[in-house]
């Protein structure tokens, strides 16, 4: 019987090209690896076979992390961590300039992101992310000012990250098959110009926003600062809706609430 948990929204990639396109994004050979995710290792043998210089695996799922810690056991340069990334200090035993990889599970992808996008020094350790999500949650993340999924994700992930490269992988890819396409988008950390406003206060105030995207901006604004605060914003519209507002017109809201 095949192995996989729905609660964990597990689907296993099988495709050796597509592993290969992957592992082809960046070098992995000599550098520090982070793999979220691994399953039952078939990324994980791939990256092994270009020679990284160490690789640390955190898997949730118990059953599959005592697979892989059989499967690498003579691996010197493998640890693997049987714990849930959303609650594991992953910026605390990171290498320099390390590449993560992961085939995140579907329903806890953004979740995952965020963490890696609010690591508290930046630049952070990582030098790339190379990451894989549900198609539709990765045209939220990657989407620009004006598109139709411009939203909280995109002015949270375009605040730290750049977007390097993409590209679709069809279902029939994995087993069990998923009933959606997935895309895998490749990250590089930005050197910010925003660097005095604290990411979380960003994810509060897009959060009050788009909460209420329907509705024009004026009572969101009005909640979070003073009227003269208002006067001080850029060209903006109290009667526009939060879609229609630049990312850089949150960073300065921020800005301004973190003062006020």
């Amino acid at each position: 019987m095949e192995y996989s948990k729905k609660s964990l929204g597990q689907n296993f990639l099988i495709d050796k090209n597509i592993i290969k396109k992957i592992l082809n994004l960046t070098k992995i050979n000599n550098k520090h690896i982070v793999e979220i995710g691994p399953g039952k290792g078939a990324l994980t043998d791939e990256i092994i076979k270009q020679k990284p210089k160490s690789l640390i695996i955190i898997e949730k799922d118990s059953k599959l992390s005592e697979i892989l810690k059989k499967k690498y056991f003579d691996n010197k340069i493998v640890r693997i961590f049987n714990e849930d990334i959303l609650k594991f200090d992953l910026e605390k035993i990171i290498k320099q300039k390390s590449i993560i990889l992961g085939n995140l599970p579907y329903n806890i992808s953004s979740q995952i992101l965020v963490k890696l996008i609010k690591f508290k020094k930046w630049p952070p350790k990582f030098s790339d992310l190379i990451l894989m999500f549900q198609k539709e949650l990765g045209e939220k993340i990657i989407a620009s000012y004006k598109s139709l999924n411009y939203g909280r994700l995109s002015i949270l992930t375009y605040f730290r990250l750049n977007i390097i490269n993409k590209f679709l992988i069809s279902s029939s890819c994995f087993k069990p098959k998923p009933k959606v396409t997935s895309i895998i988008i490749h990250f590089q950390p930005k050197k910010i110009k925003f660097n005095s406003i604290d990411i979380s206060n960003l994810e509060k105030v897009t959060n009050i926003f788009f909460s209420r995207k329907r509705k024009m901006i004026n009572k969101s604004l009005k909640k979070i600062l003073s009227t003269n605060q208002i006067k001080n914003i850029n060209q903006i519209k109290l009667d526009s809706r939060p879609a229609d507002i630049k990312p850089e017109i949150y960073y300065q809201i921020t800005s301004l609430y973190e003062n006020s």
